[in-house]
């Protein structure tokens, strides 16, 4: 199991690499809800990783400089692959969602959210990139397979 996370794990830093660097190229077509979505997505990931690790959380909706999303999409790869190799992915954690409601899941439920998450909100920047004119990248996991 977790060599199969660590796979899913490595696309979507794969593609979220992949999203951010054409937003930096058409930069000029891009607009302030795909800025949004990307910078959502990787805060998201990062918010889960933080509850498993017990570390500060981000802002759900939080826009971080243009400049900074690769090293944030980046830190939050090692921080899902330390997680993966290092706890027990049916141990139980608590958590507060970002209005204060408290939950209980799995750490495999929460990677694999954080996973699908990323995945679902591709999908919703690649609509936006191509009603801005811009090619949408094929982020479907076949694709980074083959």
């Amino acid at each position: 199991m977790n060599e199969k996370l660590i796979d899913l794990f490595e696309y979507t830093h794969h593609y979220n690499r992949e999203i951010i660097k054409l937003i930096k190229e058409e930069i000029s077509k891009i607009d302030e809800k795909t800025i949004a979505l990307i910078n959502h997505t990787l805060d998201a990931q990062q918010i889960w990783n933080a509850r498993i690790l017990g570390e500060q959380p981000f802002g759900v909706w939080q826009i971080n400089p243009l400049e900074d999303l690769e090293e944030i999409n980046h830190q939050n790869f090692l921080k899902s692959i330390q997680i993966v190799q290092n706890f027990n992915l049916d141990n139980r954690i608590g958590y507060q969602n970002s209005r204060g409601t408290k939950f209980e899941n799995s750490v495999f439920e929460m990677l694999f959210h954080a996973i699908n998450h990323s995945t679902y909100h591709r999908g919703q920047i690649n609509s936006l990139l191509k009603q801005s004119g811009v090619e949408p990248l094929l982020t479907d996991y076949i694709f980074y397979k083959r």
